[in-house]
C-alpha cells in the first residue's frame, strides 16, 4: 500500500500541478498586494481620495454606537450591518489582473506547442510501384 500511495504521490502531473498551486497562491498574494498597495491608492486619489477598502453602506446602525462610521472596521466593532462594496472592488480588480496574466501565460505556452512543419512525406512503396506500372504502360 506505501509502494501504490508513492507511485501515486510522485506522479509527474501531482508535482506539476502542486508546483502550479503553490506558485500560483503566491502569484495572487503579489497581485494582492499590488492592487492594494500600489494600483488602488493612486486610482483612489484620481477618484477624489476614495479608499477601495473602506467603501461600504451601512445597511444597519450598530447597537453599540450610532454612525456615521469612519472605517469598515469602525462599523464592525460598531455591530452595524454593512455592505462592503469597496473590497468586492479590490477582488476584482485583483481576478481581472490574475486573469490577464494567464491569459498571457496561456498564450505564450500555446505558440511554443506550436508543432514544427512537417515535411510531406514521399509516396509509399505501394505508390512507387504504381506510378513505375503507369511508366511502363505508357511506353
Amino acid at each position: 500500500m506505501f509502494r501504490e500511495f508513492k507511485e501515486f504521490a510522485l506522479k509527474g502531473n501531482l508535482v506539476d500541478i502542486a508546483i502550479g498551486l503553490t506558485m500560483g497562491v503566491a502569484f495572487g498574494a503579489l497581485v494582492g498586494s499590488f492592487v492594494a498597495d500600489i494600483f488602488s491608492p493612486p486610482l483612489g486619489l484620481l477618484l477624489g481620495g476614495a479608499d477601495f477598502a473602506n467603501m461600504f453602506v451601512v445597511l444597519r446602525e450598530g447597537t453599540k454606537a450610532a454612525g456615521p462610521y469612519a472605517s469598515v472596521a469602525a462599523a464592525k466593532e460598531a455591530g452595524a450591518v454593512i455592505l462592503t462594496y469597496g473590497v468586492f472592488i479590490n477582488a476584482l480588480i485583483n481576478f481581472l489582473i490574475v486573469a490577464f496574466v494567464m491569459f498571457l501565460i496561456v498564450k505564450a505556452m500555446n505558440k511554443l506547442k506550436t508543432p514544427a512543419a512537417v515535411a510531406p512525406a514521399g509516396p509509399t512503396p505501394d505508390q512507387q510501384l504504381l506510378t513505375e506500372i503507369r511508366d511502363l504502360l505508357k511506353r
